[in-house]
């Protein structure tokens, strides 16, 4: 009888401590915290970009807006055509119809820079206007591959352009530079002003096949003397 007495207690208390114990070992929730990832920042907006399209291959270009938005807009405008112009050979206005499709690089000086945009095709020809220049102190003829307007003076723009192969500081604020151009894109720069000439333009010029451009991911459709779009072009001092 003592002995079933013992067993019993022993039984009673063994139930008591596992119990005790079980209330004090952390159990886990019914539902694991879940983790959210946080909300990525909205990514800054990206510059827009121009692709050159020639017969020799592609320059790439991120355009500047914030420093030359007129000549930015004027470029995007002429490369996909929703900006009119007045041919300068038949005198017709032109609506809807890009006006780089099919110029040429009609000027190029090796260690320099390569020219093109001309819709006349001879340095003289401009899209029936003129807008003002753009310049800015933050932004200057420091590199190579800037992307600007020929002037025949200030003010003067219109819808010709160059890219430069080399550093040009005397250029600095009298031409708008309205882009910056790839290394790869400088590369073609290179080779482009070494091809044959007669003086400074080429015997087999390299055509502008079209010209693409994109705002933020979405297409929008493509030294000696200073660049010019006509004899009397300012030359650098």
């Amino acid at each position: 009888m003592r002995t079933l007495l013992h067993t019993l207690v022993l039984i009673i208390c063994t139930s008591l401590l596992g119990a005790a114990q079980a209330a004090s070992t952390p159990q886990p929730a019914t539902k694991p915290p879940v983790h959210k990832a946080a909300t990525a920042a909205p990514a800054a907006a990206a510059e827009p970009t121009a692709t050159i399209h020639t017969t020799a291959g592609d320059l790439h270009c991120t355009l500047l807006p914030k420093v030359a938005p007129i000549g930015v807009e004027n470029f995007i405008g002429l490369a996909n055509g929703s900006k009119d112009w007045t041919s300068p050979v038949s005198h017709a206005k032109k609506h809807g119809v890009p006006l780089y499709d099919g110029t040429i690089f009609h000027r190029v000086i090796p260690s320099f820079m390569i020219q093109g945009g001309d819709p006349k095709g001879d340095g003289t020809g401009d899209p029936g206007y003129k807008f003002k220049n753009e310049t800015s102190p933050t932004v200057k003829f420091d590199r190579p591959g800037c992307l600007a307007y020929a002037n025949s003076g200030p003010d003067t723009n219109g819808s010709q352009f160059f890219v430069t192969e080399v550093p040009y500081p005397s250029l600095n604020g009298g031409y708008t530079i309205f882009g910056q151009c790839d290394d790869a894109a400088v590369e073609l720069v290179k080779k482009i002003a070494r091809m044959a000439t007669d003086g400074e333009r080429p015997l087999r010029p390299v055509k502008i096949t079209h010209i693409d451009t994109h705002r933020a991911g979405a297409s929008t459709t493509k030294p000696a003397t200073a660049p010019k779009p006509s004899a009397g072009t300012k030359k650098p001092m």
